[in-house]
């Protein structure tokens, strides 16, 4: 990420970058100003190095205070993306800092000769990258103690060592309570950005499961508009009455439709397997489909959590829609079941297009991604005629097997609407559509459950 300004009110950083810029600017015009200032203002030290020692440290101290606190507006420096410091500023820094240190070393003052170079090292350093921060650091601790040294042997003071190694040790000292803050002020700035960019990425998941809730229940009501709205039209010269009821049930749909998707916005409406089952018996049926349900009753008793059971409520309605949109189906078939440690829902149908064009879309693609999140899968395939979706999801030990729905529930309803709950009033039969839903055997019996044809008309 380039550097730039950032909101600090917005990150939440306003505190710890107030600190931050009275650690290190402050020290620095702090240390500048009582240890070169006393220079300055002894009167034992020769007036013509005080006057320009006392303009260079006003500089100094200047742009020393400019140049740190810019560094805190911009964000922590990469390796692969060096920053482009003022170099404006760095040069009046240098310049200052050289005068700063030619009249104490001049004078020999060991001691006080090293503090501005040590400062203006410190101050580009900053502007680094890791790599070049540490080769400039290591460089000038390296260079440091020959002024002094060899100013000393020159002189012949005796006053070698000192004149060395205090620069050297200055150098590296000044280097680190200037980095540290900063460096501590970064890792800030990462972790800040790094809750920001988690945020951002929430909101979008966010976004996108929400686009596929409302395709899911959009798409869904839209085609039984579609379906219904075409079979009335075909039925308003040959059976009026039957043509008046198709446009009751489209009005019903459509004011279902709102409310699902009210329901949507508000985080409200979730999706149950078993309602979508019963559903989708008979919005098949009412579009003239022969649809058959085949239940396990352990599948049925088993305690599927509430993300599980709407899970695999959507993979029941995308089949249903696809059936629907993207064939000329005359039979259909849901299987419900666990075997192996998974729920398994099976969704067959014949008379499927050789080329869906429902699975360039968002449908089942999308689902596939969340049951996968979810420890399940979801995978569908083209066999002749045939279009099977199939999808699995792992589940606990199934309970105690009940005896399921009689298969009355499997007859077509005047509204196919998809949130409608089991306890729901049966709607009267549609007289051109046709079902067959399996019963099962009740749980007490030792074979497993064979389904038994029925057809309602």
């Amino acid at each position: 990420m380039g550097d730039g300004a950032i909101d600090r009110r917005a990150a939440g950083l306003t505190s710890f970058r107030r600190y931050t810029w009275w650690t290190v600017p402050g020290t620095v015009v702090c240390v500048l100003g009582v240890f070169v200032g006393a220079w300055v203002l002894d009167g034992d030290v020769p007036l013509w190095a005080r006057c320009p020692a006392a303009g260079a440290l006003a500089v100094e101290m200047w742009a020393s205070v400019v140049l740190l606190s810019r560094r805190l507006t911009l964000l922590p420096v990469p390796d692969a993306v060096p920053s482009e410091p003022p170099l404006g500023l760095l040069i009046t820094a240098g310049v200052a800092g050289v005068v700063l240190a030619a009249f104490p070393l001049a004078l020999r003052d060991y001691g006080l000769w090293p503090v501005a170079p040590a400062v203006v090292v410190a101050i580009v350093a900053t502007y680094l990258p890791p790599r070049r921060r540490r080769a400039l650091i290591v460089g000038a601790v390296a260079l440091a103690p020959l002024p002094g040294g060899v100013v000393s042997l020159v002189e012949g003071d005796g006053e070698l060592a000192y004149a060395a190694l205090f620069p050297a040790g200055l150098v590296a000292f000044t280097a680190w309570v200037t980095l540290g803050p900063l460096w501590a002020w970064d890792t800030a700035r990462r972790l800040d950005e790094a809750r920001r960019l988690e945020a951002e990425l929430a909101v979008r998941e966010e976004r996108l499961r929400f686009a596929a809730d409302l395709h899911d229940i959009q798409g869904h009501h839209l085609q039984v508009i579609a379906m219904k709205s075409e079979l009335a039209a075909r039925l308003v010269e040959v059976d009026p009455a039957r043509a008046a009821a198709e446009l009751k049930e489209i009005r019903q749909l459509s004011v279902d439709a709102l409310s699902d998707t009210r329901a949507v916005v508000r985080g409200y409406r979730r999706t149950s397997l078993d309602d979508e089952i019963g559903n989708a018996t008979r919005v098949l049926a009412a579009a003239g489909i022969d649809a058959r349900t085949n239940l396990d009753p352990a599948a049925v008793a088993t305690g599927l959590t509430d993300p599980a059971r709407h899970l695999l409520g959507l993979v029941m309605r995308e089949a249903t829609t696809n059936v629907l949109r993207h064939s000329r189906a005359d039979h259909a078939e849901v299987d419900y079941r666990i075997a192996d440690g998974s729920a398994r829902l099976r969704v067959s149908n014949d008379g499927a297009e050789e080329h869906p064009a429902g699975l360039d879309g968002t449908g089942l693609r999308s689902l596939a991604e969340r049951l996968e999140a979810a420890g399940g899968q979801l995978t569908w395939h083209r066999d002749g005629d045939r279009f099977v979706v199939a999808a699995a999801l792992p589940v606990g030990p199934p309970g105690p097997a009940r005896p399921t729905e009689s298969s009355d529930s499997a007859r077509p309803t005047e509204s196919p609407e998809p949130t409608r709950s089991p306890e729901s009033p049966e709607p009267t039969r549609s007289p051109k559509s046709r079902v067959s839903r399996r019963a099962t055997r009740p749980p007490s019996s030792p074979v497993s459950p064979k389904p038994t044809d029925g057809a309602a008309r």
